[in-house]
């Protein structure tokens, strides 16, 4: 962002982010490097698209290696002009020139259940002549939608979310809840561990981004909430977990989009339950920051889990028993911290080739850990 002309300040644990407006960004010096993080290329894509310089969005080899088709196509529907290699990137947009056509507004059913194409087009939609609407079959994650200040109209178990280019975003305070997809790990972990209890106060309760809570609670977990408020327009609360008899489940259908990141981490709880557990509907998770169905059934039969590999999920037989052993994150962050949540449980010694991947999301995952462990 500070490459595109936007002040950001960080004043330590608050950033204070000067915006220009939606016409004030301005052509950055070089390409902008999106890292590990398919977010912020998905999302900055919308934005770019609107805009009247040329720009590039390039990315690590994980990143570089994700599918951008599902936002290169809906944007190409709008008029932007992008090129890519073979759907990956790096992303070459075109901009409009200054007194060139813009963008038009369009109506967009998304093939994939996706919250980053959603919030792709939808950003689009503030440069696009006319309104945009995005229709989701399956819900996914609003946070977009709430920081936009949009409301979805629910018509036929659909979704709509509708955008104009009158469309103005106030500045404003915004809090950001800890994240659940980070609380995931310790809530799994104070599951399947022998004893003791974890509290993880103010975390991020959203309905369209927790599925994990009840997942884990139908599976027999010990995990209570209390002190649920509203925080920055998301709901928050305090989860208390504790040692629990876990049982396998059968997980499908649209409760996966709103689980997707946390299958990793909920496979290792399935291969410590007692009976079977089958998780389908979840091919998104072989185009990750890895194959995770591939990495997740490796690992988990490296430790001596009961797994088979299937084309959109695995299944687990668990209750065996996990023996340490050498794994590999792949360089993907939720699988390494995964493998060190099952290393707790693991007899013996489990060492996790590139661990220190889990710094893309949660830099003091394993000191947090140790300090648990400990």
């Amino acid at each position: 962002m500070r490459a595109l002309g936007v002040r950001v300040r960080d004043e330590g644990g608050v950033l204070a982010v000067e915006g220009r407006g939606l016409g004030g960004l301005r052509a950055p010096d070089g390409p902008l490097d999106c890292g590990n993080s398919g977010t912020t290329m998905r999302l900055l894509a919308g934005v770019l698209a609107g805009q009247p310089f040329d720009s590039v969005l390039t990315g690590d080899a994980s990143l570089s290696g994700r599918p951008m088709g599902r936002v290169i196509t809906p944007l190409a529907a709008m008029g932007a002009r992008i090129g890519a290699d073979d759907g990956h990137a790096p992303l070459r947009i075109a901009g409009r020139g200054e007194s060139g056509p813009g963008l038009r507004g369009i109506e967009y059913r998304l093939p994939v259940a996706s919250a980053q194409v959603k919030s792709c087009v939808l950003l689009a939609g503030l440069y696009a002549d006319g309104e945009t609407t995005v229709v989701e079959p399956v819900p996914t994650r609003d946070h977009t939608e709430r920081m936009l200040g949009l409301s979805a109209v629910e018509m036929g178990g659909e979704r709509r979310l509708t955008i104009s280019p009158a469309h103005r975003i106030a500045a404003r305070t915004w809090s950001v809840p800890r994240d659940f997809s980070a609380a995931a790990f310790f809530l799994v972990a104070g599951s399947i561990v022998a004893e003791g209890e974890i509290t993880l106060p103010g975390v991020g309760l959203n309905p369209t981004r927790s599925a994990l809570l009840d997942v884990l609670r139908a599976m027999g977990a010990d995990i209570t909430t209390a002190n649920e408020r509203a925080h920055g327009g998301e709901p928050i609360g305090d989860l208390t977990v504790r040692p629990a008899r876990l049982h396998g489940i059968t997980i499908g259908g649209a409760v996966v989009a709103n689980l997707i990141d946390e299958l990793p981490i909920l496979a290792v709880a399935a291969a410590c339950a007692d009976g079977e557990t089958e998780v389908r509907d979840a091919a998104e998770l072989r185009v990750k920051e890895t194959d995770r169905i591939a990495a997740i059934c490796r690992n988990l039969r490296a430790l001596g889990a009961d797994v088979d590999e299937l084309s959109d999920g695995f299944r687990i037989r668990g209750g065996r028993g996990l023996v340490g052993a050498p794994v590999a994150s792949y360089g993907d962050h939720r699988i390494a911290m995964a493998m060190g949540v099952a290393g707790l449980v693991a007899t013996g010694e489990t060492r996790i080739e590139d661990a220190d991947c889990a710094r893309v999301s949660f830099p003091s995952f394993w000191d947090a850990l140790d300090a648990l462990r400990a």
